[in-house]
């Protein structure tokens, strides 16, 4: 996988979803006045997004180990 976040710590994991959250609403902000480059960075941003999500989620339920 492209984004893998396996090798990251939970509280690494919690930091790169709020740098990624900051990102995904200047993006936002970008495509209402006009200026986005590049569209497909918003999706990116939010499946980005939902994998931290769902590797920190594996990591409180026990699922996987934090490393």
């Amino acid at each position: 996988m492209k984004d893998s976040f396996d090798k990251l710590s939970l509280e690494e994991l919690e930091s790169k979803k709020k740098e990624l959250e900051k990102e995904n609403f200047n993006l936002r902000v970008n495509r209402v006045y006009g200026h986005l480059d590049n569209p497909l960075a918003l999706r990116n941003t939010r499946r980005k997004i939902a994998r931290i999500n769902t590797r920190i989620s594996e990591i409180k339920l026990g699922i996987h180990q934090d490393k």
